[in-house]
């Protein structure tokens, strides 16, 4: 009976640099990114850029590295002992298996949050040019419509509205809601500026908001509305708050007014300044009519004493004598201009006949003939060098073909779970399977017994 020997179970084998690469990709999927509070200590940083430091509390400690395209937005330079808050992807330093965080937001912890984020955001939007005053465009003059972006419930609305009718009460006005605090009020102040600017139905454009805290006014700090205001096609003025609050939104307005109440005074004329423009107008009006219908009357007295001398009737003698020859010398001119054309189409003609296309369309006809006849000459040949090469090629490969080989009775042994070409008996074991390849199909087969000769 045949002993059957059997393998040893192979054993998988991770490289450290393999052991620690998976253990970072385990790491980083099984982990979104998380903001940790902490402590700064250890604090590196090299010409590169990044940073690299250490987060900790009083019970344990992180590494953690902040890259340069990350930090260069940040609105303050860390130090050790800041207390901080950080957003951050868990990960792990291959090179030395430590387990570390990719920092790619960095807030002071505590108060002062909101005035750091508005900093930060102010010194961005104005390194991008979003405030510069190159930008601003003048407000019109005499505007048709004002549009007013506000809460229709707020007492900044009523405060516009009283200014505006005081000053012109015949000012036409187009109310576009939306609220101007919380959370939704920043995707409904830029949803109005886009439909004021889609519509186009206003010359200027009044964001308003009365006074509160910062967090209330924070709608007005967002990107988004900074950016959607300095996209408006039409002027904005922003009326935010009171005199000594500042937002984005009155950086990037092309006019920014302390108050609504001051900013609806900033965009509406002065209809009793008007008036009294009006009137102004009205009596140099009336006296520069008064010198215009005088130099009229002054003018049509001498026109009549000059249209008297000089009479079509008497003029009108002259005029057909004049016709007269004008006629004849185009008579004469017409008849030169029709004996050259003619003498130049005569020319022509003669040259169209030497030049005829028929001479020219019957030796393109014979060359064409000509060409057919060797380019089929030329294809016949080409098929009959091609036909041999290719029936050499087909003899040599019968010739090291390894099908030949094996009509003569050979078979190809591979074994049947690798698919490895066996070449010698040692490449085998006794109880695994094989497989032999034949002319026409396959044999698998077990081997039952090694012999090594």
């Amino acid at each position: 009976m045949a002993t059957v020997l059997t393998a040893p179970l192979e054993r998988e084998v991770y490289s450290v640099s393999r052991l620690n690469r998976e253990a970072k990709w385990l790491l980083e999927d099984s982990f979104p990114k998380l903001w940790v509070e902490g402590e700064i200590s250890n604090l590196s940083c090299p010409s590169s850029g990044h940073w690299y430091f250490t987060l900790k509390d009083p019970q344990a400690q992180v590494r953690c590295a902040m890259f340069r395209r990350h930090n260069q937005g940040l609105g303050f330079i860390p130090t050790n002992g800041l207390n901080v808050l950080v957003l951050a992807q868990v990960s792990l330093y291959e090179a030395r298996g430590e387990y570390q965080l990719l920092v790619e937001t960095m807030e002071r912890a505590g108060d002062g949050t909101l005035r750091l984020a508005f900093e930060a955001l102010k010194q961005r939007l104005a390194a991008e040019g979003l405030f510069a005053p190159e930008r601003k465009r003048p407000l019109p003059k005499w505007p048709g419509r004002i549009g007013l972006i506000t809460s229709p419930t707020g007492a900044a609305i009523r405060d516009v509205l009283t200014v505006l009718k005081r000053r012109f009460p015949s000012l036409e006005i187009i109310v576009y809601p939306s609220q101007v605090q919380g959370e939704a009020a920043k995707y409904e102040i830029v949803r109005a500026l886009e439909i004021a600017n889609r519509r186009q139905e206003c010359d200027v454009l009044l964001l308003v908001r009365g006074g509160g805290s910062l967090e209330d006014l924070w709608a007005f700090n967002e990107e988004i509305v900074a950016r959607a205001i300095h996209a408006s096609s039409i002027p904005v003025v922003t009326g935010i708050g009171h005199e000594i609050d500042f937002t984005i939104a009155d950086f990037v307005a092309d006019y920014r007014a302390p108050t609504p109440s001051a900013a609806a005074e900033l965009v509406s004329p002065d209809g009793e300044a008007l008036g009294r423009h009006l009137k102004t107008l009205e009596n140099r009006l009336l006296a520069w009519m008064r010198r215009h219908l005088q130099h009229n009357r002054q003018q049509l007295r001498w026109l009549s004493r000059r249209l008297h001398q000089a009479h079509p009737q008497k003029r009108l003698p002259a005029w057909l004598q004049r016709l007269d020859e004008l006629k004849l010398r185009s008579e004469r001119a017409l008849q030169v201009q029709l004996r050259s054309r003619r003498q130049l189409l005569a020319a022509q003609q003669a040259r169209l006949i030497r030049h005829h296309p028929r001479t020219a369309l019957t030796a393109f006809a014979a060359q064409l003939e000509h060409l057919i006849l060797r380019l089929r000459g030329a294809q016949k040949l080409r098929l009959v060098t091609q036909r041999q090469r290719l029936a050499e090629l087909v003899r040599a490969l019968d010739a090291v073909s390894p099908l030949a080989t094996l009509a003569r009775g050979y078979a190809i042994v591979t074994d049947l779970k690798t698919g490895k070409v066996l070449t010698s008996a040692r490449d085998t074991q006794a109880g695994r399977q094989i497989q032999a390849r034949l002319t026409k199909g396959r044999l698998v087969c077990q081997v039952q017994k090694v012999i090594d000769e």
